[in-house]
């Protein structure tokens, strides 16, 4: 399990002060696959690096596996993890990569050659990483994540510069890896891999939590979804389900597109008045919509005509 506890992490002083992570708590369960999401500048990495203990945080401390990363005799059996994928030695292939980085634990060959067949580099393993295309280099990021077998995984955008083949391979992977009862942190930018890939979410902005839940909750309680109501009376029902936080469109005669409340509620008012349906559908926000929707005040730059832009740090 990864905990963290009251995390802050500020850079500078004075005036020029900047607090990248800001009394941040959460826990990341084994067995899920734990979306950590947030825009550019939220604080996603600088977290990242503290809990591999890369940045020493300001105050507050986490841990892994009940131990602060440095604590661990064997780091790579207890953690993997991809930051930057392109951090290695543009010289070496990527079989000897893996097999320098397996020398430090006591690793065999046998597992080098394993986590290769995984990641599909067997039949480049002898090449420079110099000449890896982006995907290539994400795909040896995951092997060397992976080389050690730990009992957690932290992946800094894992999806990055993989073709849609190599996206459906991490997304198994991920699963595969949370069903074995794994710890599993992933941070993503994009969100429909997130639906389909999480089961948990944490969601943080200029450093704060904003979120710590499931995926379908999340959704379900956002706020962004909408129920398609098709009556004969529907100026009538409109109403009668009028109220502090209820929206009510509709371009069509007889149509009703309705914000703020359910359909049981809907249903159930129309058949306590005798309104006839002729159709009643909820439509589900997307996670992309419910995620904009709560990170909205969250960026970090704003243009001259009030849209919003992602920061260039994380």
């Amino acid at each position: 399990m990864i905990r963290a506890q009251g995390l802050t992490k500020r850079y500078g002083g004075g005036a020029r002060a900047k607090t990248a992570v800001d009394r941040l708590s959460f826990e990341v369960h084994p067995g899920t696959v734990t979306g950590f999401l947030g825009p550019n500048g939220a604080g996603k990495s600088t977290t990242m690096r503290m809990l591999l203990g890369l940045d020493a945080p300001t105050s507050g401390h986490c841990t892994v596996g009940g131990r602060a990363y440095a604590a661990h005799s064997a780091p790579l059996t207890e953690v993997g993890a991809l930051l930057e994928a392109r951090s290695l030695h543009p010289g070496r292939s990527a079989y000897h990569h893996l097999t320098a980085l397996a020398h430090t634990h006591g690793i065999p060959r046998s597992r080098v050659e394993h986590v290769l067949a995984t990641t599909g580099l067997t039949d480049v393993a002898g090449r420079r990483v110099k000449g890896f295309s982006l995907g290539m280099g994400q795909r040896l990021g995951i092997a060397a994540a992976l080389l050690g077998d730990p009992a957690t995984l932290v992946l800094d955008e894992p999806v990055n510069g993989l073709d849609p083949e190599g996206v459906l391979w991490i997304r198994n992977l991920l699963k595969a890896q949370a069903a074995e009862g794994r710890t599993v942190l992933v941070s993503s930018h994009l969100m429909s891999e997130m639906a389909v890939t999480a089961d948990h979410l944490i969601i943080i902005g200029r450093g704060r939590l904003l979120a710590d839940t499931t995926v379908e909750k999340f959704v379900r309680e956002s706020g962004t979804g909408s129920v398609k109501v098709v009556s004969p009376a529907a100026a009538r029902l409109a109403e009668l389900l009028a109220g502090p936080g209820v929206t009510i469109g509709g371009d069509t005669p007889g149509t009703l597109e309705v914000r703020g409340t359910d359909a049981e509620h809907i249903g159930r008012t129309a058949a306590a008045h005798a309104i006839p349906l002729f159709e009643l559908t909820p439509h589900t926000a997307s996670l992309e919509q419910a995620f904009m929707d709560l990170t909205h005040d969250s960026v970090e730059y704003v243009t001259p005509d009030g849209a919003h832009l992602e920061g260039a740090a994380a």
